[in-house]
């Protein structure tokens, strides 16, 4: 396919930059969905107090341009030649600033921030809450309706923006004063850079409305419900569009030349896990995406349903392309790579390339076990106040004990995960791939294939969320044209399989193992509710 904008016929790319929690990355793909460019920036968090975790908003729009013109640049092509713009962003991070203006009223609060653990603990244990459930439990018994079941078991969380946007509507005078003036916009980074690029659309998608726990997923629209339960004005809202939709083109003064959004060519944009699953080509139901990053994101596709769950699993619209939706259920862990991190500062190793190797060097954690919870415990457990911790630590205990130790929490929370997930949705499970930079430790990726007793499948390449967003832009303007073709551009650099292999598939748990995750869980336990007010 050749690109003929502006008069030239050259060979065309897809350009695709993905905002994550600790980087900004931005690829130019060709047509065999190979990289031909790349450019990357620190995403530089600030923790101006104890549990608070912010990002400045004009250094991430900064990084956004500096980015798109670098892979360009190193790919060694023109921004003419570029078919279409993918994004993915992390979620739930938000801002809010001046309609008019534009100016930020505040930096973005992270989706790690824990400002609202108290006011989350609070409305999760007060009467109101309790009335909601009953209610709603009563409502199911007589209809059946599984949004009535989701909504009689609603438990909030931390993660979600909801609370976070209360305590930013609670506590900044002038966003009160904006919200009241009718000139206070809301958004997450998708919904902010957006606005950026196009000076004034404010809008977002359904993979990342849908990630914010203010967006009822049955309904496919903000929940007005919540929103007057809690005190939040739709007015601030974005409207929500599909994953793909023309809203124009990029200021030219940007980028030299004018992108169109969704004309000959587009800016598409998606969450960054639901762009990984897409990545991975998990197109199928009962197709498993594990990522492992920052933090851990586990998502099976349930199809054209929303799943219900009981346990914190989470409801996610996948995508929603023309008049077809995909839904996913996610479960979380927040400390993956942020655990690897904080070891790596305490000088337990000089280079994470050489953690498996540590692990493996020794046959067990000699009793030592790490909790990876510095942000708290999220499904099944959902305590926001559980603490980080190493026990069981004796004069014997090396570095490569407590190296060991923290790479196996990391396996045996996606043990926890998928326990749930098989549990909770009932669906035959038909492929597992694992991506991110966490998934490139053998150590960790064994072990996981040996607690599920299934085999994993690692790509060549990690990540997922830059190739997800660039396919389906890509598939918005016919640069490739079926998700068939994407699968045979698929690649894949290692298969884990499970030490008892002839089992594979019954989802056995690894014998050797028992006692060790029986020790783990009783450490957890120990963790939770460590933060809670005497």
């Amino acid at each position: 396919m050749g690109s003929q904008r502006n008069g030239f016929k050259k060979e065309s790319f897809i350009l695709s930059v993905d905002v994550g929690t600790t980087s900004i990355r931005c690829h130019v793909y060709d047509k065999e969905a190979k990289i031909r460019g790349s450019c990357t920036s620190k995403v530089v968090a600030l923790y101006p107090e104890v549990g608070h975790v912010e990002m400045d908003p004009e250094a991430l729009w900064k990084s956004f341009i500096t980015v798109v013109k670098g892979a360009v640049q190193d790919a060694g092509v023109q921004m003419r030649q570029i078919e279409a713009l993918g994004i993915s962003t992390q979620r739930g991070t938000f801002t809010t600033w001046d309609r008019k203006t534009g100016v930020p009223f505040h930096n973005f609060i992270s989706w790690q921030d824990q400002r609202a653990a108290d006011l989350v603990k609070s409305w999760n244990r007060s009467c109101t809450m309790k009335g909601i459930h009953g209610v709603m439990k009563m409502l199911y018994f007589l209809t059946r309706q599984k949004r009535l079941l989701a909504a009689s078991l609603i438990v909030f969380s931390t993660q979600h923006v909801t609370f976070r946007l209360v305590w930013a509507l609670t506590h900044y005078k002038q966003v009160r004063q904006a919200v009241a003036e009718g000139n206070c916009c809301f958004g997450t980074i998708d919904t902010w850079l957006l606005f950026k690029l196009t000076k004034g659309v404010h809008a977002t998608d359904y993979s990342n409305a849908s990630s914010t726990g203010i967006f009822d997923s049955y309904q496919m629209c903000w929940s007005g419900f919540l929103c007057s339960l809690v005190s939040l004005p739709l007015s601030i809202f974005p409207k929500v569009e599909n994953t793909s939709h023309d809203f124009g083109s990029t200021d030219p003064s940007i980028f030299g030349v004018p992108i169109p959004i969704m004309s000959c060519g587009d800016c598409i944009w998606m969450a960054d896990q639901q762009a990984a699953m897409f990545g991975e080509c998990c197109f199928d139901v009962g197709d498993v995406k594990i990522t492992m990053g920052t933090g851990t994101f586990m998502d099976i596709n349930t199809g054209s349903k929303p799943h219900t769950s009981v346990t914190g699993l989470y409801p996610l619209v996948g995508w929603k392309i023309g008049p077809e939706v995909v839904y996913l259920a996610e479960g979380n862990a927040a400390d993956t790579g942020k655990a690897i991190k904080w070891a790596q500062e305490l000088e337990l190793f000089s280079d994470v390339r050489e953690t498996s190797a540590m692990a493996y060097s020794v046959s067990d954690s000699d009793g030592v076990c790490f909790v990876p919870s510095f942000s708290g415990l999220q499904a099944p457990l959902n305590d926001p106040k559980a603490c980080a911790s190493l026990m069981g630590l004796k004069p014997s205990t090396t570095k490569s004990h407590l190296v060991r130790a923290i790479l196996e929490s990391v396996a045996f929370r996606n043990k926890q995960l998928f326990e749930t997930m098989l549990r909770e949705t009932h669906i035959p499970i038909t492929k597992i791939r694992v991506d991110g930079g966490v998934s490139s430790n053998d150590f960790i990726m064994q072990l996981t294939a040996d607690l599920f007793g299934r085999k994993v499948a690692r790509p060549q390449h990690h990540e997922m969320s830059c190739l997800g967003a660039a396919f389906v832009a890509g598939l918005g303007v016919g640069f490739w044209r079926t998700r068939e073709e994407l699968k045979k551009l698929q690649s894949t650099g290692e298969v884990f399989l499970p030490k008892d292999a002839h089992k594979e598939g019954a989802g056995c748990q690894n014998r050797e193992y028992i006692h060790t995750f029986q020790s783990w869980e009783r450490a957890l336990r120990r963790s939770m509710n460590w933060y809670s007010k005497p």
